[in-house]
């Protein structure tokens, strides 16, 4: 085990060069006009769609596994905001429209390319359905990430089975039901209802209520979802289908369905159902770190669908094909996307840099050492180029919301960023469960989402969000260092990648040390410029500096580590502030605190709920002995009875 000692209750900085870098480039980015557009309507009418809520979608559509080509209707139910003369909704001008109705009135309404101007005359606060009768084929241009438009008929290439389905993200749900896509107005709740031959099965959100058979070789499937959900959440998948179900039984949830509609293949479920079943241990995993699968009382599940990848449908996401990672990605997104998601598409973080995150969560608890070079292939696409940012300003474009190497890998590599800056577990994970639970079934920025983060760790993260969200590139850092008398001398020097934009990281920085008695050490670092210098106190037997950031929580490079015998200057004790030193931490059981001061020093040992455990006074050195605590983090505080002076410290049992 290597032992873990923090910088700042240890050592003194001794010169610091050039200033911090926080400039105003998020007060910029967060109030720009691109985050409010959808695909296809101008600001102004983005403007009209936010005169009223959207509270249920009802789709009743007939479907086959052959063909894109549907009919059938959509029902809006809404409620006015403002007296409201008519509702401006998005409709693919192709499809043929043959009614709509208002509160099961005909009306008379206004076609311009995709807009539905549609006339409700409502007063504030009243409720109101729109009903369009619809049929055609969604258009077959590629509209969404993975290929195909808002709804695509494909074979699959490994299986050869045909699929009709829909995906929607970011802008493509107009392609194949009148819609309003606006993140920020989730619907209530939403009934699909999917008329398809019946040698087909149907998936979609929530449960299904009952299966009709209403005669002529077709029959329909009726689902319910009852959760606040988005538009581009909402799902169809056709198939010849077989159903494999399979039971979890996650924190705080009692047992939840897992329903998987795999193609009806006899080869396609003996292929997966070991991967299939791993989907268990995720969502026992996740609840137990993020708090409570969102949608308990319904379900999770697959749909099957030629796609390379997966899309985070409500619960029950289509998925090319099953492994661990690709798998627990997508169900981490039933928290992170569905259950809170961004609340622009400029904030894609929220979703998918903690769903990819995720991925490196799951390694580590359930393929330990799979997660080191998850880390480190991300970090490597991150730096294969030199700039971009994980906040997306072109929020129009596809390419932008799902770069993989800035929204995917860099996202993920920020949080875990994130993770070593609050450097405790068990309050990264509580800040996770308090998000879920502020934004429940709502949406959030990445500030927002920050903020969280802020609150549970009473850490100041302006930094981090101006250098690793708004900001761009990553750091370069080089280490020279020497041995003077009984103590080393350290400085570190940054340069970054893209010094326009982001000319420092100020993140701490961990060097791992040789001792020539003990165990390597790992000593985390302080960083406020572009070079900092910095005294190890009576560290006579540290022999050697051997790796810049060991644990890789950072996206960066090394630029070496020399040792300069010649490197002395500026030497010097500070006469003012007592030094800190406590080992070893973490510990099992006893521990030494010793200060370079001779005076009259108080300490508190509090554990993490801020319950006293010991209290104690010394002079100059004491010992505590933890082996009859649990295991756990401790607060460690110490006062100088003296100067006031005050040094906290957090101790790991």
């Amino acid at each position: 085990m290597k032992n873990k000692i923090l910088l700042s209750l240890l050592f003194l900085p001794l010169f610091h060069f050039a200033q911090d870098s926080k400039g105003s480039c998020s007060s910029i980015k967060r109030h720009s006009n691109s985050l409010l557009k959808s695909n296809t309507f101008t600001i102004a009418q983005i403007a009209q769609t936010e005169r009223y809520d959207v509270h249920y979608y009802f789709l009743n559509l007939n479907m086959t596994n052959t063909t894109t080509t549907l009919s059938g209707s959509a029902e809006i139910h809404a409620k006015a905001r403002v007296n409201l003369d008519t509702a401006l909704v998005e409709f693919f001008q192709t499809f043929v429209i043959s009614s709509i109705e208002v509160d099961g009135n005909p009306v008379t309404y206004t076609r311009q390319n995709s807009a539905l101007k549609i006339p409700v005359n409502k007063l504030q606060g009243e409720n109101f359905v729109i009903h369009v009768n619809y049929s055609g084929t969604p258009p077959t241009s590629a509209t969404n990430p993975l290929g195909g438009g808002g709804m695509t008929n494909a074979n699959s290439p490994s299986w050869g089975n045909a699929v009709t389905w829909s995906l929607s993200e970011p802008f493509a749900a107009y392609e194949w039901f009148p819609v309003k896509q606006s993140l920020k107005d989730k619907a209530d709740s939403c009934s699909v209802w999917i008329t398809v031959p019946s040698n087909c099965k149907a998936g979609s959100n929530g449960l299904l209520q009952q299966v009709v058979d209403l005669g002529n070789g077709t029959h329909r499937f009726e689902w319910k979802h009852r959760h606040p959900i988005d538009y581009y959440l909402i799902s169809v998948a056709v198939a010849k289908y077989v159903e494999y179900n399979i039971t979890a039984n996650p924190a705080g949830s009692g047992s939840v369905l897992i329903q998987n509609f795999i193609y009806d293949n006899p080869a396609t479920l003996p292929n997966f159902q070991n991967d299939i079943d791993e989907t268990v241990d995720f969502m026992e995993l996740f609840a137990d770190l993020f708090g409570p699968y969102p949608f308990a009382d319904e379900k999770y599940g697959h749909c099957m669908a030629p796609i390379s990848g997966g899309m985070e449908h409500q619960t029950m996401t289509t998925q090319g094909f099953f492994n661990p990672t690709l798998t627990c990605h997508e169900l981490a997104h039933q928290w992170f996307g569905d259950h809170a998601t961004c609340s622009s598409w400029a904030d894609i973080w929220v979703n998918e840099g903690f769903a990819s995150y995720a991925e490196y969560i799951m390694l580590e608890s359930l393929y330990p050492g799979d997660e080191l070079q998850d880390m480190l292939d991300r970090h490597d696409n991150i730096m294969s180029q030199q700039g971009g940012s994980v906040w997306v300003e072109d929020s129009l474009s596809d390419g932008s919301i799902f770069s993989g190497r800035l929204v995917y890998d860099k996202g993920a590599a920020i949080v875990h960023t994130l993770r070593f800056l609050i450097d405790n577990d068990q309050v990264f994970y509580d800040a996770l469960k308090a998000y879920q639970v502020m934004y429940a079934d709502s949406v959030a920025s990445g500030i927002e989402l920050v903020d969280v983060f802020e609150n549970e760790s009473g850490l100041d993260l302006s930094n981090f969000l101006e250098e690793w969200y708004f900001g761009e590139g990553y750091p370069t850092y080089s280490v020279r260092w020497n041995n003077v008398g009984s103590d080393v001398l350290v400085e570190i020097n940054q340069t970054t990648s893209k010094p326009s934009v982001t000319p420092l990281f100020t993140n701490d920085l961990e060097l791992l040390f040789d001792r020539s008695v003990g165990a390597d050490t790992i000593i985390r670092f302080e960083i406020t410029s572009t070079q900092n210098q910095f005294i190890i106190p009576n560290a006579s037997n540290f022999i050697n500096i051997t790796k810049i950031d060991p644990n890789n929580w950072i996206c960066n490079k090394a630029n070496g580590i020399v040792k300069d015998i010649n490197f002395t200057a500026g030497i010097k004790e500070n006469p003012y502030k007592p030094r800190i030193s406590i080992y070893p931490n973490p510990t099992n059981g006893p521990i030494t605190i010793i200060m370079d001061t001779f005076g009259d020093y108080s300490l508190v040992l509090m554990d993490a709920k801020g319950s006293v455990i010991i209290t104690q006074e010394f002079d100059s050195w004491t010992t505590l002995d933890l082996k009859n605590q649990a295991q756990g983090t401790y607060i460690l505080q110490v006062v100088s009875k003296t100067t006031g002076e005050k040094f906290s410290e957090l101790i790991k049992r």
